[in-house]
């Protein structure tokens, strides 16, 4: 895994003439998660078909297996998971790593929370920088144990108690806050209600529901949500196939639509409605983008979309977009540098907290490759010149693997090569990464630029 290699594999994207083909991108992230979890929680053996096996999600699966599921891999993508139900976790002898997946740590505090014993949880460099307070207090409030470094951040303690149910507002949109809770809830007696400020990815409640429980989620007439959930049903195996994730389809999008004469169709994508603000947002830039084959599978909306290059124009983002596309917002900046005109984007104090401040990590990348921006607390404005940008950049990743194929996708259509620092941070979520974009005619090499 990625914290085993002692090197750093620099990765470079050389300019290059349109991407033609069709290609699928790998599973979505989210919902491989929440496959294996919900997996291991109930009664008999699911299929999962399509899964993500990147380093985020196997290090799901690892975890899994230690607190007592049966996770086989029988093929690529091909996963059996086989639980024991509500309630039926196993103490884990030794600390969880979670390596950089924000997404794992998270879910899994809320799962062990109602559980008799101690988990230790652990991770990388940049996990150990994220906030985790924002999981632990309602936890808390439903009365687990939690002990962690200041700032309530890794590594840190969790010790399961008998949980009580909670009536909690979530001060922010946070699906993964919302999820530990929910998973918290499983397992306790009573109604527990969560109040979402603005919807977010409901992954989670789809997950609920297609393994046999009941959610009921209202809308509120401020524009939020109310998710309650009785605790103690049961939840039966039922197979999943994990639909592409939009988040990686979205850099493939990108690296279409700054391109002219590019034509690219990517398959069986995820299109959930909270999950598609980037397509949306890249349409009303004026990029021409085709959703056919619309259809459901598991729940989940999904379909495929073509992408022609061409130009694009700046446009003002509407905020309260931005929970539907928090993770795309590296990518977009990318393509907001090439559009003509100003791109304004607010309403993005998460992306501070990531993997990286990704605020910051996108505005040295930017200026390194010629781009006219100006940097606020809560997102960007770019100036773009309906040209392609001067690149030819060196860029510091800060291990996060959305602002390495952000600026791998800029370097493909900018005037010079642009390296990123290390491209095994791409793993995490979106292994083959640079192979795919060389099938689609895409130049990228291992290795700094000559």
């Amino acid at each position: 895994m990625t914290s085993q290699i002692s090197l750093p594999v620099p990765v470079t994207a050389h300019p290059t003439g349109p991407l033609t083909g069709s290609i699928t991108v790998p599973g979505d992230k989210s919902i491989s998660h929440r496959a294996l979890i919900f997996g291991g929680l109930a009664t008999g053996t699911t299929v999962i078909s399509g899964l993500l096996e990147g380093e985020d999600v196997l290090r799901t699966a690892a975890a899994l297996r230690q607190l007592g599921a049966q996770v086989v891999k029988n093929s690529v993508g091909d996963w059996h998971v086989t639980g024991n139900g509500i309630g039926a976790l196993r103490e884990p002898e030794e600390v969880l790593d979670m390596g950089n997946s924000g997404t794992a740590a998270r879910l899994l505090m809320g799962l062990v929370a109602g559980s008799p014993f101690t988990t230790m949880f652990r991770g990388d460099a940049s996990l150990h920088k994220r906030p985790m307070g924002r999981v632990a207090r309602p936890l808390e409030e439903m009365g687990a144990l939690i002990t962690s470094r200041s700032g309530g951040r890794f590594p840190l303690a969790v010790t399961g108690r008998t949980l009580m149910p909670i009536d909690y507002e979530l001060p922010v949109a946070s699906a993964q806050v919302k999820s530990a809770i929910l998973l918290a809830a499983l397992d306790t007696p009573g109604l527990t209600r969560v109040t979402e400020p603005k919807p977010t990815r409901d992954h989670t409640e789809n997950m609920l529901r297609h393994f046999g429980a009941e959610v009921t989620v209202t809308d509120l007439d401020t524009g939020g949500r109310v998710i309650e959930y009785q605790g103690q049903q049961e939840l039966t195996a039922a197979d999943i196939v994990v639909p592409g994730d939009p988040s990686s389809a979205a850099f493939i999008a990108v690296a279409a639509a700054i391109q002219p004469g590019s034509d690219v169709t990517i398959t069986n994508v995820g299109l959930n409605p909270l999950r598609d603000g980037l397509f949306i947002t890249l349409q009303e830039m004026g990029a021409n983008i085709e959703i056919m084959n619309p259809r459901e599978q598991g729940g989940e909306k999904v379909g495929d979309i073509r992408i022609k290059g061409g130009s694009l124009q700046g446009i003002e983002v509407p905020p309260e977009r931005a929970p539907t596309m928090i993770d795309e917002f590296p990518v977009l900046f990318v393509a907001a540098s090439f559009a003509t005109g100003t791109t304004v984007m607010r309403g993005l104090h998460e992306l501070r907290v990531k993997e990286s401040d990704r605020i910051a990590a996108m505005a040295a990348g930017l200026k390194a490759c010629g781009v006219s921006f100006e940097e606020l607390e809560d997102g960007l404005i770019i100036e773009g010149s309906g040209r392609a940008p001067k690149g030819g950049g060196h860029i510091e990743t800060h291990l996060d693997h959305r602002i390495a194929m952000s600026f791998l996708v800029m370097g493909l259509a900018a005037q010079e090569p642009v390296t990123v620092d290390d491209g095994r941070v791409m793993e995490t979520s979106f292994p083959g990464f640079v192979d795919l974009l060389t099938s689609l005619g895409g130049n990228m090499t291992r290795g700094t630029a000559a």
